[in-house]
Order: structure tokens, then C-alpha cells, then sequence
């Protein structure tokens, strides 16, 4: 049993037809539950397809399902509707109306705010006030809303009725007697046939808007992997960098080292050469100054007795003899260190070139999603012919085997094991790696163009073999009227403008293959992201004899 304590929504317990309680409810065999008598007016219009759905999930049921009321749900319901007058009854003690507020109609004097709006009675309620919209039996079959101020806009001007009519010729709500005016001869319906016909239109609308938000969300997350692949990969670019510039600095500094230190060394050693010198230089002026003072001795005994200590000479150190090295000693080492740095130089400038050449490249993925140019996929554009081995033999291969035409009768080719047997299909010569772009142009009113890994089944099950029902291939299957992406048997229903170009690109180490509608700009169709694990073929795949698909020759920027 239920404890006081536990709080029921009034919303859970709601008609989704009428938005309002649900009074006397019923379950029908998909599980949703409505009024009785909103399901069956429901039901009433739905007679003469022979065909009854829910109004929520779109289940259709044959025969028309047999109604028993709930009586389980009925109990919570009236529980619920207790729960909330006593709630709301204990609030209303001092809950006026104010100037923004819709007042109760019924109230004297200072009334109360209303709790609902009867569009029966074009009257607004406070809690107090509508208590017998919910004991008196024939009251109960009003509708109530929230609160509005609006409500007797539901009032027709002209002849003072509720407009419980709609006019789809002058898109107006009107009352019972405008069909028979002003409205006579018109396309009129009830009001509630045209709310429901409205519903399901937003239901569509929702369903559309709903798709988008995938596919921007599944956009938005491919672009954030590219940008957390970008941030990786710069900064591994500037650590390595920082490495490499990390030692060229050390390089640097002992290149420094060992010029000052050569420096040193031939300095002290002309140094020491210069002060040998300089000390001969004062012995030859003390024995100049000896010889000049014997030259002045006029006693011939003494002058030749003094010679012989004065004429002898010390072994001369004589400049001739020193090794004198040229002024340009560190020229070489300049020279040297300045080819170093232009071939440094060169190697920058020619690693920039390639960086920016690969920043451009990410420019042009990173480019806003269905507003890529042409040129930018250009510059990886690659020549794909088809292979004559896996061809299916109703198709014929021509120009050069890049064109492949649906025949109605069974071409000339030899048997071989890599050939389509039970799927009107073909894959490419080429194997895909890296960053793939090519374009297709095919008529017809359908044609699948895919990518596949080469060990995809030839022959088998159905599901083994087509393009796009395995997790061995991806495919865009384009008709004159939509578009549909598959892969593992789970097709997605894809939005975009109609062409019979369409172009195809393959980052196939990012994981990312992309379709659009070949114009300028170029329209994303639908972006893949995921691992791929083997290298990949394109393919195309046909459903109708005549048919042709092409791939085009394609001019690199």
C-alpha cells in the first residue's frame, strides 16, 4: 500500500490527446493510456482506413482494440485528484488574484486565483469553485485547461458559440453556424480532428528537429576529436622541437666553450713567446751598452783583455723563427658554424613549408560543417577504377572501367572468387588509405555508393554480402527523393539537398568518411567517425536495370 508520504505527478497522469487528467482511462494493448473517450473519438476518425494506431508511439493495431476501463489507474487517478485539490485548496486559503493572475469567475468580492479554465463553460475556477467539475458526472465531461485569460477568445464573435469547428480554406477556428454562413462550401472540420492532424505534423516536426540535433551533436563531437588530435599533435610537434632546438643550444654553447678555450691556449703561448722576447731584448741592450763602453777603452791591453766577456753572444731567439699564425685563425671555425647555419636554415624553412602546408590542410577539414570549398577536397583527389573480378555479371564496365552499367542480360566474365554473386555490385582496383576524395555521378532513380574491406562475403546471406548491412561496409544509398546511410543493418534516414554528383572523402587514419552534395560550397550529407581496421574499396551497387553510375576524372590542385 501506498504511504502517505509519496507524492504523485499530475503530468504522468495525463491524456496526451486532451492534456488534461485522464477521466475514466484505458490501456491499450501497447501499453500508453487515455481517456476513454478521447481514445475512441480518436479511433472514430481512424475507421475508415480500417487501420487504428496509438496516437503516442504510432503502434497500429488490426482489429480495432477492444476498451476496458483501468480500474487500477482510475483509483490512482481520483487519488491524485483529491491529492492535489486538498494541496491546492490548503494554498488557496490566502491566494488572491492578483493584476497578472487569471481570477476565478465564480468568487464575490476579492476572488481567488484560478486553479483551472472549463472550455465548456468559457469560465474560470479556483479550487473551491471547481470541485463539481469533478463529482458531477456530466460536468466531469468538460475539458479543462490551465488557466487563461484567453479563454473566451473561444467564443465566435459573430454568433456568440464556441468554436468547436476549423476552416481549412481560411486556416480560422469558427463555430457550428459559420459553416452554414460566411463559411458555407468551405473544407471544415472539427476543431479536435484538425488539433489532432496538427499534432501529429509536430510530432514530425519534432521527429526532423530531433535528426538535426543528432547530426550536429555527432558534427560537433567528430570536430572536438579534431581538435583534441590537433592540440596532441602540436604539442608533440613543439616537444620535439624544444629537443631539437634544446641541442642545437648545447651545441651552441660548446662551440662557444671550445673557441674561448682555444683562445686561451694560443694567447698564453704567444704570451709566452712575447715576454722570451722581450727578456732577449733587455740581454742584447746590456751587451750593446757593454760593447759601447769596451769601444770607448783607448788602452790596447785592457780593450782585448775585456773583449772575449763581452763579444760572445747568447744563441739568439730570432723572430724569423717563431711560428707566427695568420690573423684569420678563426675564420674557418665562422666559416664552418655559417654553413651549419644555412643549412639549418634550409631545412627550416623547407619543415615550415610542409607545416604550413599540413595547417592549411587542417583548415580545410576544420572548415565549417557543409560550407567546404571544392578546391580543398581537390588537392586528395584519387582516380578510382572498378575491378572486372568483382563485378556482378549483369554489370558492364566501361570507360576505362570507371563506368558500370546495369544490363539485363549476363555479361562475358570468366568465374572468379573475388566476384558479387547474389548482390548487384562492384568494388574498386584501388585499396584506400590516407586521405581519399572522389565523386560519383549515376542515374536512375537508385544506386549505393560505398567503401567495403576487401574480405567482405562474395556469396552467402544477404546481409553477409550488401553494401552497408554488415560491419564489413559502409554505404550512402541515394534515391530521386532521400537519402539513407547503412552500416551493420541500421539505416539512418539522412536530410540534404538532392544530386546526382556526389563526392566522397576518406581520412582513413582519423577514422572519418564524409558524402556531400557536390556544388559550391560543398553540402555534408552525413560524416562517419569511427576506426578503420583494414584498408578500404569503393563500391557501387545498383537495384535497377539501365542504370549507370560513374566515377570522374578529377584534376589535383
Amino acid at each position: 500500500m501506498a504511504q502517505k508520504g509519496v507524492q504523485l505527478d499530475e503530468e504522468a497522469f495525463s491524456c496526451s490527446i486532451c492534456v488534461d487528467i485522464l477521466k475514466d482511462p484505458v490501456t491499450i494493448p501497447c501499453g500508453h493510456s487515455f481517456c476513454m473517450n478521447c481514445i475512441k473519438r480518436h479511433w472514430d476518425e481512424e475507421d475508415q482506413r480500417h487501420m487504428h494506431s496509438c496516437p503516442q508511439c504510432r503502434k497500429k493495431f488490426r482489429p480495432r482494440p477492444h476498451l476496458v476501463k483501468n480500474m487500477m489507474l482510475a483509483v490512482v487517478v481520483e487519488e491524485l485528484k483529491k491529492t492535489g485539490l486538498q494541496a491546492a485548496a490548503a494554498a488557496a486559503d490566502h491566494c488572491y488574484a492578483g493584476d497578472e493572475d487569471v481570477a476565478c469567475d465564480v468568487c464575490t468580492g476579492r476572488k481567488l486565483k484560478a486553479l483551472k479554465s472549463c472550455l465548456v463553460c468559457l469560465a474560470s475556477y479556483c479550487v473551491k469553485h471547481l470541485q463539481p467539475h469533478y463529482e458531477s458526472a456530466p460536468l466531469q465531461k468538460h475539458k479543462l485547461v490551465e488557466p487563461s485569460k484567453k479563454v473566451q477568445d473561444s467564443i465566435c464573435s459573430r454568433h456568440d458559440e464556441v468554436m468547436k469547428m476549423f476552416c481549412r480554406s481560411d486556416q480560422q477556428c469558427i463555430c457550428y453556424f459559420c459553416t452554414m454562413d460566411e463559411h458555407k462550401g468551405h473544407n471544415t472540420v472539427s476543431a479536435t480532428a484538425e488539433r489532432n492532424e496538427k499534432q501529429r505534423e509536430l510530432e514530425g516536426s519534432r521527429q526532423q528537429i530531433q535528426q538535426r540535433i543528432q547530426d550536429v551533436e555527432k558534427d560537433v563531437k567528430v570536430l572536438q576529436q579534431e581538435v583534441e588530435a590537433i592540440s596532441c599533435s602540436a604539442n608533440k610537434a613543439v616537444e620535439h622541437s624544444e629537443k631539437i632546438f634544446t641541442v642545437l643550444e648545447k651545441r651552441r654553447s660548446d662551440v662557444k666553450q671550445q673557441i674561448r678555450s682555444q683562445q686561451e691556449t694560443e694567447v698564453s703561448r704567444v704570451k709566452e713567446l712575447q715576454q722570451k722576447l722581450e727578456q732577449e731584448i733587455t740581454e742584447l741592450k746590456r751587451k750593446d751598452a757593454g760593447l759601447e763602453q769596451l769601444s770607448h777603452t783607448e788602452d790596447p791591453t785592457q780593450f782585448l783583455l775585456n773583449y772575449p766577456s763581452v763579444s760572445a753572444l747568447s744563441q739568439s731567439t730570432h723572430s724569423s723563427s717563431i711560428d707566427i699564425r695568420p690573423l684569420s685563425y678563426f675564420e674557418d671555425v665562422t666559416a664552418a658554424v655559417s654553413e651549419v647555419r644555412e643549412k639549418l636554415q634550409d631545412v627550416l624553412r623547407e619543415t615550415w613549408a610542409n607545416v604550413s602546408l599540413t595547417l592549411t590542410e587542417v583548415d580545410v577539414l576544420l572548415s565549417p560543417v557543409g560550407h567546404k570549398t571544392k578546391a580543398g577536397f581537390l588537392r586528395y583527389s584519387h582516380e578510382i577504377t572498378l575491378d572486372p573480378n568483382t563485378a556482378h555479371t549483369y554489370m558492364l564496365l566501361s570507360e576505362g572501367n570507371r563506368k558500370s552499367t546495369l544490363m539485363s542480360r549476363r555479361q562475358s566474365y570468366s568465374s572468379h572468387p573475388d566476384r558479387f554473386t547474389g548482390c548487384l555490385q562492384v568494388l574498386s582496383r584501388e585499396r584506400l588509405t590516407g586521405r581519399c576524395y572522389w565523386e560519383v555521378e549515376w542515374t536512375g532513380k537508385r544506386v549505393s555508393v560505398a567503401v567495403a574491406y576487401k574480405d567482405i562475403r562474395r556469396t552467402g546471406w544477404f546481409n553477409e554480402c550488401l553494401f552497408g548491412y554488415n560491419d564489413k561496409s559502409w554505404a550512402l544509398n541515394c534515391d530521386q527523393n532521400s537519402y539513407n546511410f547503412c552500416y551493420n543493418n541500421n539505416p539512418t534516414p539522412i536530410s540534404g539537398p538532392r544530386s546526382s554528383r556526389l563526392g566522397v572523402y576518406l581520412d582513413h587514419r582519423a577514422g572519418i568518411l564524409s558524402f556531400y552534395s557536390v556544388s559550391e560550397p560543398m553540402t555534408l550529407l552525413h560524416r562517419v567517425q569511427t576506426t578503420f581496421t583494414q584498408p578500404l574499396y569503393a563500391g557501387l551497387r545498383f537495384y535497377g536495370y539501365g542504370k549507370t553510375a560513374e566515377f570522374s576524372k578529377l584534376r589535383q590542385k
